[in-house]
């Protein structure tokens, strides 16, 4: 009990941390969400505040929605119900990575028969292994104020590739605070490995029921997390292989969750992004052999040396777990499932959280060894426990004193609002800013949010940029009102662009001069324009 309670007092810090909503009633967010909190925030609001069904990618008003949304329509329901949206966020969080931990720590339990490679598995997950830690040391030479150093840190020690450096940003806790459905998403993926290892000791006690049940869950997968589904498919097809006492329990597991899954993938349709399904050595530079094998081992660390050791000295039972995750790692390596390449990261998250297990099995079976008295083995295990974990303390302490923005949010933004007030939940807003839009805020769709997150789901934003473009630079009334009725837009905002280099400089003087707002803010930053007011039948 006692782990259990500091795993979610942990789990629950992680969250609070980096997402909290204040006493006046703004929103408070850590510099490292924030960007990706400009996509989430929206998901949430089209359930709470806005009218989502059937569900659009609210950042992207128009084609039905590509990017799993279950767990934030889940935590919009929540708010809408009246919870304060840091609570129903979080809790959920919250639960999500706590359940994370449990199933790590029961899968290496059940696996090794010890409850000991359970929580060292888990600590190896909680702290990573990377040599991310030398590019730390490289800025914080080793001094007597070496501690003092790490604790006050506000800087990963290694955010590649967007640093240029070999070590990746995907394996901090960062991941996690940012991308809340990870945590869930992870567990299923643990707690069916667990189920799978388990029967397939004991076959004659998987009932069809419980295939039946957990083919259901595992089918809603698609809208819940649609890379983790992918996996869990390579996962079941593995286990078909690898174990032949369930092999028509696991086809039937794996036929209920497809036929559940098709309608879902269906509705979200192709990606509009062309992009290659191959795609060799994910983000390695250098593709030789040298080079991968240096790139794998500077980002997994140790782990990489240990985790063969301890499959090799584990039972044949044992090593049998090892193979989901391994085809998650080839698989990782030689395709690209998304538009951004980089997004892969997710299957060399699950890959390390497996080989983990098999890292915390060395351990313990060095520990355990009796030709070794305690002391050597203490100078041996320590070292190594530091090194596999040094990277992951120094990581955690910048989510530690990371800083907090404040979005004013509708109790105090009168122009979200007028939008809460004085619009259908359904409306249809182009968008004259790309992150946080009071639209947005409010729970109403935006033509296009920044393009990032909707090219990485699968939209056309080069094309739905220049149909921006086209409509915020025109100085034609008729051109404009065609456009805007074309996009089936049903509000427009303008404010003045020119010091956002990131969007388009609007023509302000000419809306101003040729259509009548129906909302103005106090200080004149932003005016609200109602389509079907503005463009009559005489402006098309």
């Amino acid at each position: 009990m006692t782990l259990f309670l500091l795993l979610f007092v942990f789990s629950s810090f992680l969250m609070w941390k980096t997402f909290q909503v204040t006493p006046e009633g703004d929103l408070k967010l850590a510099s490292r969400v924030w960007s990706d909190f400009a996509a989430t925030i929206p998901l949430i609001r089209s359930f709470s505040f806005g009218s989502n069904f059937p569900p659009e990618y609210p950042i992207f008003a128009g084609p039905p929605i590509r990017y799993h949304f279950l767990f934030f329509a889940a935590v919009g329901l929540l708010e809408k119900t009246g919870i304060r949206l840091d609570l129903a966020l979080n809790s959920l969080s919250t639960i999500s990575f706590f359940l994370l931990t449990i199933a790590i720590y029961y899968l290496g339990k059940m696996v090794f028969k010890s409850k000991k490679v359970g929580i060292l598995s888990v600590i190896l997950f909680l702290f990573n292994g990377s040599w991310g830690f030398l590019e730390f040391f490289k800025k914080n030479p080793i001094s007597l104020n070496i501690l003092d150093d790490i604790v006050k840190n506000r800087e990963f020690s290694s955010f590649g590739p967007y640093d240029g450096k070999i070590v990746s940003a995907f394996w901090s806790l960062n991941i996690f605070t940012n991308q809340r459905h990870l945590g869930l998403a992870y567990a299923a993926f643990l707690f069916l490995m667990l189920f799978l290892y388990r029967y397939s000791k004991k076959p004659r006690k998987l009932t069809l029921n419980k295939i039946c049940i957990l083919g259901i869950i595992l089918g809603l997968f698609p809208f819940i997390h649609m890379a983790v589904f992918g996996m869990m498919g390579i996962a079941i097809l593995v286990a078909f292989l690898i174990f032949p006492k369930i092999r028509i329990n696991i086809f039937a597991l794996g036929c209920i969750a497809l036929i559940l899954a098709i309608p879902q993938f269906l509705y979200m349709g192709e990606s509009e992004v062309q992009t290659s399904l191959i795609r060799l050595g994910y983000l390695l530079e250098d593709k030789t052999f040298i080079g991968f094998l240096k790139y794998w081992l500077m980002n997994f660390g140790f782990t990489l040396i240990l985790a063969p050791i301890g499959f090799v000295i584990a039972k044949k039972p044992q090593k049998k777990i090892a193979l989901p995750f391994l085809a998650l790692f080839v698989a990782g390596n030689i395709f690209q499932f998304s538009p951004e390449v980089a997004a892969n990261h997710k299957f060399f998250n699950l890959f390390i959280i497996g080989a983990n297990l098999f890292t915390a099995y060395f351990l313990f079976r060095l520990w355990k060894l009796k030709s070794l008295n305690k002391v050597v083995k203490t100078l041996l295990l320590l070292p190594l426990l530091l090194l596999l974990t040094l990277t992951g303390l120094i990581d955690f302490f910048p989510i530690v004193n990371d800083s907090l923005l404040v979005l004013k949010d509708h109790r105090n933004n009168p122009t979200i609002s007028f939008i809460l007030n004085n619009t259908p939940k359904d409306s249809v807003f182009l968008n004259s800013s790309y992150l946080y839009h009071p639209a947005s805020l409010a729970g109403r769709k935006i033509f296009m949010g920044w393009p990032y997150f909707s090219w990485s789901a699968g939209y056309d934003t080069d094309k739905r940029g220049k149909e921006l473009d086209r409509i915020y630079t025109s100085n034609e009334k008729e051109k404009v009102c065609y456009l805007l009725k074309k996009n089936n837009i049903d509000y427009f905002t303008i404010q003045d662009t020119s010091r956002d280099r990131d969007f388009t400089k609007i023509n302000v003087v000419f809306f101003n001069n040729n259509f009548t707002p129906i909302y103005k803010d106090l200080a004149g930053a932003i005016s609200i324009f109602e389509v079907k007011t503005n463009c009559t039948t005489t402006h098309l």
